[in-house]
């Protein structure tokens, strides 16, 4: 009986998931009004609550463990009270972000309560404490007028936290990425990342000379070489990515970006000959199953899992995503893929998809030029980031070791990236009294 209940529930989560997904992207048809809209909003809220239920409800059928049940409970009142919270204090808050944002963190606590529960509630631990600090964010954005003019202090910042893990880090895999302080674990490149986009974006507003272009490039390399040094290639290689386009955006000179990409390659093919530690990522990728027991057992289990869930998948608890190293943080797509299926894997790329489009056209209707940088810098350190995840784990691109935003585990990863949508929330309540300003000035010329 337990087996019929367990795969019924997993065509309930993918049907669930799948018609979330279509209200994404029918949000984005201009014939829709604010009513129909708000309309949207409250069924992607009921199709999560019910994907999280009926998820959860599986995993406890197949533990029959209490603390699963009292785990979920938690979950639902945080849920409810960050969007809430959201349409509370910020009236013209973007809801199809809290909506993603909240999406997508349910599937990494499901996921991750089957995988380690341990881990999934330090997860949600990090989640609250995360959301809390988060919520401030639009305000400030909106008052503090400032922070266009922080931009060396950004580069130092920035610079002196990914010096500091260079020396002091601790080596993981190959790599320096973080440190420990008072027994937690700190990744400083996640958090770098926002303040780096932030520096690049006051600079270019501030001029868009040669001269200025030139201590921009050296700065932003600076930070890109520290992390080639640390071996973080993953967190090197978006922001290399970021800067190119936020330069391209703010020049529109094609030049700076075929330039860009001519000497990133350059630097891929050093590092390449470099770096063992790159070496053993390219072999792995070009042909794992010759080097499955060494190099290429992480991707070889990846794609295993990815193709033995299908597109229906095994159902909850019924796959063995644990073969898999680090399943819980660079391979948690394959776990998905396999217990949740192929279809409920594309979706979640989808629901990916629409927080980047949504990102990218806050960016381009912000009137404030610093503003509109920020918001594209964001936007693409997002987008590349879930793109050399899914990326990695399929086998498209050579593993990077980054995680899924909001669905890996990773505690600095969860908190930078609620900081970033909490930063294009406070952008999308600017771009939205903008358009009630200028529709209030149209009118009374009208009149």
């Amino acid at each position: 009986m337990s087996s019929i209940f367990c795969e019924v529930s997993k065509y309930l989560m993918i049907i669930f998931f799948a018609l979330y997904t279509w209200e994404c992207f029918s949000v984005f048809q201009r014939k829709k009004t604010k009513e129909r809209q708000a309309a949207v909003f409250r069924r992607q809220n009921m199709l999560m609550f019910l994907l999280h239920f009926d998820g959860f409800l599986v995993l406890y059928d197949q533990t029959q463990n209490s603390s699963v049940l009292i785990f979920y409970g938690a979950q639902v009142i945080f849920f409810l009270i960050v969007i809430s919270s959201y349409k509370l204090l910020y009236e013209k808050s973007a809801q199809l972000l809290v909506n993603n944002m909240c999406m997508l963190m349910a599937i990494g606590f499901l996921i991750l309560s089957r995988l380690s529960f341990d881990r999934a509630v330090k997860q949600f631990t990090i989640a609250v404490g995360s959301m809390i600090f988060a919520l401030g964010i639009p305000f400030f954005i909106q008052k503090i007028k400032f922070v266009r003019n922080l931009s060396w202090i950004y580069a130092a910042a920035g610079l002196l936290s990914l010096g500091a893990v260079a020396a002091l880090g601790a080596t993981s895999y190959g790599a320096k990425i973080s440190f420990r302080i008072a027994g937690i674990t700190l990744q400083p490149s996640e958090f770098v990342k926002i303040i780096f986009v932030f520096f690049v974006a006051g600079m270019l507003y501030q001029s868009r000379s040669l001269k200025q272009i030139a201590v921009t490039t050296i700065t932003a390399a600076a930070h890109v070489l520290i992390l080639v040094l640390s071996k973080d290639l993953g967190g090197a290689l978006i922001f290399f990515v970021v800067y190119i386009v936020m330069l391209y955006v703010a020049t529109g000179n094609p030049f700076y970006f075929i330039g860009g990409l001519a000497g990133g390659s350059a630097a891929a093919v050093a590092a390449y000959k470099l770096f063992a530690h790159v070496r053993v990522r390219v072999v792995a990728w070009q042909d794992p199953v010759r080097v499955i027991e060494k190099e290429g057992y992480q991707i070889c289990q990846s794609l295993f899992a990815i193709g033995t869930g299908g597109w229906f998948g095994s159902g909850l608890n019924q796959g063995m995503p644990e073969k898999i190293p680090k399943v819980e943080q660079d391979v948690i797509f394959s776990a998905i893929s396999e217990e949740l299926g192929g279809i409920f894997a594309i979706c979640l790329i989808m629901v990916c998809m629409s927080c980047f489009l949504m990102f990218l056209n806050i960016a381009m209707q912000l009137k404030d030029r610093f503003y509109k940088l920020v918001a594209l810098g964001l936007g693409t350190t997002y987008g590349f980031q879930v793109f050399l995840t899914i990326g990695g784990v399929i086998k498209f691109i050579p593993s990077t070791g980054v995680t899924l935003p909001l669905v890996s585990y990773g505690g600095s990863s969860l908190f930078s990236t609620m900081i970033l949508f909490a930063i294009i929330q406070g952008f999308y309540i600017i771009r939205e009294r903008e358009g009630k300003q200028n529709g209030q000035k149209e009118e009374s010329l009208r009149q």
